[in-house]
């Protein structure tokens, strides 16, 4: 089955030159949303991982990290909180920000997003530099969260990212080195 998933993800990314700026290569992952039962393979993988758990949130990173979590979130019974760009979301927030491979950031979540104790499962589509994911936990544990780990589609392992993270546990559908 993982040998399968694997083989069908890697059809269905594609890669985009120069985007979003010179010598970037994108990972695009909507081939994989275009196709439900490849989209709905994703979601259940990640489900697999953490069957049998307690978890009480999901954070999906604005914004491919949405595409996963929602579903994800409600696999797992769990409640889904977006981890949005500033000015995103209506309610009181708490903000980190970072530093991406092209430029920086900054995410919020709402204060309330996450109860002291909440076991917490970050999603996103991909790992690359580690810096939107490490900012993610960051956040997560300012909210009295639990990080039991985090899971992406995509992770380019060339670029080191999964020792931005630190001790949490990371799972990735596919690899690219």
């Amino acid at each position: 089955m993982k040998k399968d998933l694997d083989r069908r993800l890697r059809a269905a990314i594609r890669d985009i030159p120069d985007f979003p700026k010179p010598g970037i290569m994108f990972k695009d992952i909507t081939p994989l949303l275009a196709d439900p039962k490849l989209f709905r393979a994703t979601v259940d993988a990640f489900a697999e991982e953490y069957a049998g758990e307690h978890i009480d949130v999901v954070v999906g990173m604005e914004s491919r990290g949405f595409l996963f979590g929602a579903p994800l979130a409600m696999e797992l019974s769990a409640a889904f909180a977006p981890a949005r760009k500033p000015g995103k979301l209506p309610y009181r927030t708490k903000s980190v920000s970072y530093d991406l491979e092209y430029g920086s950031a900054t995410l919020e979540l709402h204060t309330d997003a996450l109860k002291p104790g909440d076991r917490v499962l970050i999603v996103d589509d991909l790992l690359a530099t580690g810096g939107t994911a490490a900012a993610t936990i960051d956040l997560c544990r300012q909210l009295g969260g639990e990080v039991v780990g985090c899971l992406f589609v995509v992770e380019l392992g060339f670029l080191d990212g999964r020792k931005r993270l630190g001790d949490v546990p990371i799972q990735s559908l596919i690899h690219f080195d």
